[in-house]
This record gives C-alpha cells, sequence and structure tokens, in this order.
C-alpha cells in the first residue's frame, strides 16, 4: 500500500494525494453480498432538514460486512481485496469450506489465498478471529467487540489497531486506538492484526468538488451566522469574541460532554488522551 502524489496539469490535481491501489485485487463486487442505499439528503420523513450540510453524493452500493465473526471451526480462503466506496478499509472477500460467501475487513498483510479461521483453539495469525481470552497478551487486534455475539464495534477504521495489554479474570484490558484503556469482557472475540489502508490519513482531495461527490456539502462557520441561527452569530463585522459554542448553546473546544451516570464508565480504567 501506498500512495502517490499527481502533477499538477490541473489546479484540483495540484495538491491531490491519492492511494495506488495496490493491493485491490479485484474491481467487482460480489453480487450476492450487496443492496442498495438510498440517500435521505438529511431529511426526515416530512422532508424537514433533520441532518445539515448533507446531500448530493455519487450513487453507492452497501457491502454486507460481516462483523461477528461467527463461522466458528470452518476455514475460509481469500478470493480477493476490494474497494469499499461505504468505509476508509479495504475488506477482503472470503469463500467459506461449507460455499458461504462473506466479506471481512481486510487486515494489514491480507494476502490473497491466505486461509482465515475463528473460534476456539485458532493460531493468533493475521485475520483470524478468537475469544479475547484467548489472545495473547501484547498482541495488536482489531474489529473488537464489546458484547459477546453483538457483532464487531471498536477498531473499525483504516489503520487503526488496539493492544491487549493484561487479563483480569473474565475481563482483559484493552487499549484502544483513543488511547483509553478499558475492560471487555474475555468472551468477546476481535481479530488479530491492524486494520488495512494505513495511508488512508496521508490522502489529499485536492478539490472541493470530491467532498460532493461523498455527499458532504459546505459547512458553514457559526460566527458568520445571524443569531437567530447561532449562539455565536451576529455583531459588526469580524466579530468573534464570544465563547465557542454549539448551535444547541453548549460550549465546546474543552467542555465534558459525557454522562456521568454512564453505565460503561465503570469499565474504562484510564480516559483517553487530550
Amino acid at each position: 500500500m501506498a500512495v502517490r502524489k499527481l502533477r499538477p496539469i490541473t489546479p484540483g490535481q495540484r495538491h491531490k494525494i491519492t492511494n495506488t491501489f495496490d493491493e485491490v485485487s479485484s474491481s467487482k463486487p460480489e453480487k450476492s453480498l450487496i443492496s442498495g442505499i438510498s440517500k435521505s439528503g438529511g431529511r426526515n420523513n416530512t422532508g424537514k432538514m433533520t441532518m445539515r450540510y448533507i446531500g448530493g453524493g455519487h450513487k453507492q452500493k452497501y457491502r454486507d460486512i460481516d462483523f461477528k465473526r461467527d463461522k466458528d471451526g470452518v476455514p475460509g480462503i481469500v478470493k480477493s481485496i476490494e474497494y469499499d466506496p461505504n468505509r476508509t478499509a479495504r475488506i477482503a472477500l472470503v469463500y467459506y469450506k461449507d460455499g458461504e460467501k462473506r466479506y471481512i475487513l481486510a487486515p494489514n498483510g491480507l494476502q490473497v489465498g491466505q486461509e482465515v479461521k475463528s473460534g476456539l483453539g485458532v493460531e493468533p495469525e493475521v485475520g483470524n478471529a478468537l475469544f479475547l481470552s484467548e489472545v495473547p497478551l501484547g498482541t495488536v487486534i482489531h474489529n473488537i467487540e464489546l458484547r459477546p455475539r453483538q457483532g464487531a464495534k471498536m477498531a473499525r477504521s483504516a489503520g487503526s489497531y488496539a493492544q491487549l495489554t493484561a487479563k483480569d479474570g473474565s475481563y482483559v484490558v484493552v487499549k484502544l486506538p483513543s488511547g483509553e484503556t478499558r475492560l471487555i469482557l474475555a468472551t468477546c472475540k476481535a481479530t488479530i492484526g491492524s486494520v488495512s489502508n494505513a495511508e488512508h490519513m496521508l490522502e489529499r482531495s485536492g478539490k472541493a468538488g470530491r467532498s460532493r461527490w461523498l455527499g458532504r456539502r459546505p459547512r458553514v462557520r457559526g460566527v458568520v451566522m445571524n443569531p437567530v441561527d447561532h449562539p455565536m452569530g451576529g455583531g459588526e463585522g469580524r466579530n468573534a469574541g464570544q465563547h465557542p459554542r454549539s448551535r444547541k448553546g453548549l460550549p465546546a473546544k474543552g467542555y465534558k460532554t459525557r454522562s456521568k451516570k454512564k453505565s460503561s464508565s465503570k469499565y474504562i480504567i484510564e480516559r483517553r488522551k487530550k
């Protein structure tokens, strides 16, 4: 995986840095694992805009990803590594021995033709899904469940990974990508390795139009709005003397918004770094 900088033949290419897609081995998705997506444009069922700055975007097909990795005891062969427009990471098409096909998140280093497994007694190798109780200490993991059989919720974006640092009875201690250290049930599953496409953070769009292709409309700053639209709006000229706030008036930039009564707080050993 690598990135390349384009020659500035057009103004939009002057600052563009794009992926080389070297690891992608197939350009067409598996038909049985895709479905259509309808875009809302940020509107609800009455047509009212409930989410701002959403609209347009290229037509996409959703790839059904197996986040549960519940094909225990059935080995699978990686047939292709593919691009997914719905996420930053690459995905891998796996053919299982019983004839079923599934997409999984492709970890860094996964090769076409490689065998992947999940369940009890599986070796801690890249692409294999293990219960956290069987993952060796210090192992880099991704695609982590928060509740058993719920499906992975953490460390799923391009280049992200967590590390299993300790085991404590029925729980394990995991250091997450944010720097947070927390307890997770040892009966939850995780996949060995880090997520593919780590160079995603180096990419540069090069022009505003690429954001529109992704369905993102221009975002307007609060200080240039009118007082009726935003707490930081209004004033004569460039008036930005107010404390930074959200549209609903909540203080921003440093104000803690996490509820003190949140039930999961007891599992957090160390909060994320500021």
